[in-house]
């Protein structure tokens, strides 16, 4: 590893990644080789440049910040790829780790912390913001979900979609008496005692 860490930045807001960069370059051990406005850019200048650590945006249009890092990981083990991000729900946090990330900070995340992030990760140490911490610690306690069958799956993404429970036997071929079936077990999984929590939080565990 250089004197100077070597930091790729991704986003796809051109003023985060000046703002980011700013913040960066200002540190004495920090340099900033590049940025990318995307997942597949990211993925080209980080395998080009082979930089120490990569700040990767979580939302963004064509390939996101978990399958760049999915595939820089898998590319190139010894990258280390830290998430910063507005979103802290547990599906986006769980694809994060999956896919290799080294931490998952937010984009609040104050300037001084950010940079010790950056130098944290580059060791390979996990960084985690308190939020993002707690919420892992959350889902480790909690007993593992039940998984959704196909039909109710299926139901449930009709329910989103706003049709009611005669439409949703219609569309289905199933009987009205069938779909509020279904719907109760999806309830009783999720935890839930109506369709607008189940819609909400099918959609945070990633099953919708």
């Amino acid at each position: 590893m250089s004197e100077r860490l070597r930091v790729l930045i991704v986003d796809d807001h051109p003023v985060v990644r000046a703002g980011l960069h700013g913040m960066l370059a200002a540190e004495p051990d920090l340099t900033v080789v590049a940025e990318a406005a995307d997942g597949a850019e990211a993925v080209r200048l980080a395998l080009e440049l082979r930089p120490d650590v990569v700040l990767m945006d979580l939302r963004m249009a064509g390939m996101d910040g978990v399958e760049a890092t999915a595939r820089l990981t898998a590319e190139d083990p010894t990258i280390k790829v830290l998430i910063l991000t507005t979103y802290d729900t547990d599906a986006d946090i769980v694809r994060a780790v999956e896919a290799g990330a080294t931490g998952y900070l937010l984009k609040d995340t104050p300037r001084a912390n950010l940079a010790e992030a950056v130098r944290l990760a580059a060791r390979g140490e996990t960084v985690l913001a308190p939020a993002v911490a707690a919420k892992l610690v959350r889902r480790m306690r909690e007993p593992a979900p039940q998984p959704l069958t196909p039909r109710e799956r299926e139901v449930l993404a009709l329910v989103a979609r706003g049709l009611a429970n005669a439409e949703i036997g219609r569309e289905l071929f199933i009987s009205e008496a069938t779909v509020k079936t279904h719907l109760v077990r999806v309830f009783g999984k999720l935890g839930v005692d109506d369709r607008t929590a189940a819609v909400t939080k099918a959609m945070a565990r990633g099953l919708l």
